[in-house]
């Protein structure tokens, strides 16, 4: 009967310890996914700009552009060409 208790605890003990990990991992993948999109939006946005220059356009690089870029990767990039056209 005391190897049952025993064996029951590990489970409860797995569960928990699976279940923290779980809660634990999700908020840092979210940051991670976070990174990764900005780094992406960033690097669009540095080739359009490189590439813009010869038409003597080019879009600022700062936060907001960046996680536009990064979350929405091409089209974003596409709304961010239309903003700076009809704002100028």
């Amino acid at each position: 009967m005391e190897t049952v208790n025993v064996i029951m605890g590990a489970l409860f003990l797995a569960v928990v310890i699976a279940l923290v990990t779980q809660i634990l991992l999700k908020p840092i993948k979210m940051i991670w996914k976070l990174l990764l999109n900005s780094g992406i939006g960033l690097l669009l946005l540095l080739i359009f700009n490189y590439f813009g220059a010869y038409f003597s356009f080019g879009i600022p690089v700062n936060i907001i552009t960046v996680l536009i870029a990064g979350f929405l990767g091409i089209p974003g990039l596409i709304l961010l060409v239309c903003f700076k056209l009809i704002l100028g």
